[in-house]
């Protein structure tokens, strides 16, 4: 019986990796660039890679829109990474600056930050605004998955 396995994006790189399902919690690492595939913290997305990471992993994608100048995206920062390190492997965490990307904060309809938004298959199932810590960050994502 064939293993599982599932699409992953590498967070340095952005290749596509196939890994088994049963490898995630092993510190797997790209295929590409060799590096590990979770670091137990956020990876930033830009404009060349964010549609990749959200429509290509079959994880669920949980990213954090802020910017520089929000004082509670701020203090939330902290807590999100305290967050990734407990979600990883089922989830990927990312953060996308929405003043440095400010069309793709449109076209996700950002009207308040920081705002979270969990993708699966390349689709919003849920989002949440304002600041949150880490156990409440950690519990909302898991009762939506």
């Amino acid at each position: 019986m064939p293993q599982h396995s599932l699409h992953l994006v590498c967070p340095h790189c952005a290749a596509v990796n196939r890994l088994p399902r049963a490898r995630l919690a092993a510190a797997p690492s790209c295929g590409g660039c060799h590096r590990p595939l979770f670091a137990g913290r956020p990876f930033d997305l830009d404009a060349s890679n964010v549609d990749r990471h959200i429509c290509r992993s079959e994880l669920p994608v949980l990213v954090d829109f802020w910017a520089p100048w929000c004082a509670p995206c701020r203090s939330m920062a902290p807590a999100f990474a305290t967050a990734a390190a407990e979600l990883e492997p089922d989830f990927r965490l990312a953060k996308l600056d929405t003043e440095a990307l400010p069309e793709i904060a449109g076209r996700f309809a950002i009207r308040s930050i920081p705002t979270l938004i969990l993708f699966r298959d390349g689709r919003e199932i849920a989002r949440q605004s304002g600041a949150l810590d880490s156990a409440s960050i950690v519990r909302w994502a898991r009762n939506q998955h």
